[in-house]
């Protein structure tokens, strides 16, 4: 039998339009021309510095994967423009877990900065910045919920008032840290792919989409702790229902919309362990083809976007804060796929951030199986993934 958690993530995105409510000819004149988005068409890179739910020790040990000024530099010199720098917040806070990593964190510890941390991420900031990369800082997890499991959060974002107001109280920390930085070289990604879980600490329970005026209140929460310090500080909400669905109750606030780029999930995140329990459970991958009794091709791309077409269309600024396809994907499926994703995005001039750089989705040294890589200063380097890639 399949696993219904799993058929439920990766046909999130398709729910989009009819949650929406949008007809057959919304969607068509949301493809029939190219759309004046309010959000530049920013394009770039996620970077995992940060990207870890365990307390960081400064100084740092030794580690590779870690960025260096050099990739800020190749990405320049190939034309990228954009860095999103997904934080988790127990990497920045005073909490020890234990030898065997079970104590579990309180409210207390929640609100309990490691100045040290803190500083590093500052680093990175201005590190890619000096590199003229606009830099959006996300928390991935926040006080109280994390699209993934891997830390026992003390309470529930969505339904208690004492987390949401620790993550205003980060995001009132980030913003008066960075009060005197231009928003054409910053901007805050309040909440990574928002949803509800019926098990916070269970990566494979159930996810549905938030109400609308829940998630309106909390990034009301957030922006007035931003502004504070910032007017003109640019923020950006993720989509909801874990990154698929543009979120209508947000549409007249100061805020963008980040979409996601791995529809279909049986392409993006072929075999990819953290969606499916088994592996082998994933069915064959084709672009285009039928995949688990769906066809897919260009124009489900199409459909799927067309909700956020149109919201650009009323006056939203959309971005793709994350795309790409796990390196499992085989590799002519995988530049099919993709080439199709970059076309309609750029023809309706949304910008993109892969996840990630180096790494498992990235340029370089992703681990594939099937790629003719190039040396490059030490690195494995996919000349035809960043050579589609600068096509668009």
């Amino acid at each position: 039998m399949k696993d219904l958690n799993r058929r439920s993530f990766i046909k999130t995105a398709g729910a989009g339009a009819a949650l929406l409510g949008l007809s057959a000819s919304t969607f068509a004149n949301a493809l029939a021309e190219p759309v004046s988005n309010k959000l530049p068409r920013w394009k770039g890179f996620n970077l995992l510095d940060f990207y870890t739910s365990r307390p960081i020790q400064i100084p740092r040990p030794v580690n590779p994967r870690l960025t260096k000024e050099d990739d800020f530099k190749w990405m320049s010199d190939w034309g990228f423009d954009f860095v999103r720098i997904p934080v988790q917040y127990p990497s920045y806070i005073n909490f020890d877990p234990g030898n065997h990593r079970t104590k579990r964190a309180t409210p207390e510890d929640v609100l309990n900065f490691n100045e040290s941390v803190i500083e590093e991420i500052e680093k990175l900031v201005y590190l890619a910045i000096k590199h003229n990369m606009h830099v959006s800082l996300n928390l991935h997890r926040v006080p109280g919920f994390c699209v993934n499991s891997g830390f026992h959060e003390p309470y529930n974002l969505w339904k208690d008032e004492e987390a949401q107001q620790a993550l205003y109280a980060h995001w009132e920390m980030w913003a008066k840290r960075f009060q005197h930085v231009s928003a054409k070289n910053l901007s805050f990604d309040l909440i990574n792919e928002p949803c509800y879980r019926e098990d916070m600490n269970d990566q494979f329970s159930k996810k549905s989409p938030l109400p609308g005026e829940l998630y309106r209140k909390i990034v009301l929460g957030c922006l007035d702790v931003i502004h504070k310090y910032n007017p003109d500080r640019l923020v950006v909400a993720d989509g909801n229902n874990s990154g698929g669905d543009i979120t209508p109750a947000l549409n007249d606030l100061k805020v963008g919309q980040s979409c996601r780029g791995y529809f279909p999930g049986e392409v993006s995140h072929y075999r990819a362990p953290w969606v499916w329990k088994n592996p082998d459970d994933s069915p064959k991958t084709v672009w285009p083809g039928e995949i688990d009794g769906t066809y897919y091709d260009r124009k489900s791309i199409e459909d799927f976007y067309a909700p956020w077409i149109e919201g650009v269309k009323q006056g939203v600024g959309v971005h793709c804060g994350e795309c790409g396809c796990y390196r499992e994907t085989p590799y002519e499926v995988f530049l099919a796929w993709l080439n199709d994703v970059l076309s309609v995005l750029t023809e309706n001039n949304i910008g993109y951030a892969f996840w990630n750089f180096r790494g498992d989705f990235g340029i370089m040294d992703s681990g594939r199986k099937d790629v003719d890589y190039e040396d490059w200063h030490g690195h494995k380097l996919d000349r035809k993934m960043l050579d589609l890639l600068q096509k668009y």
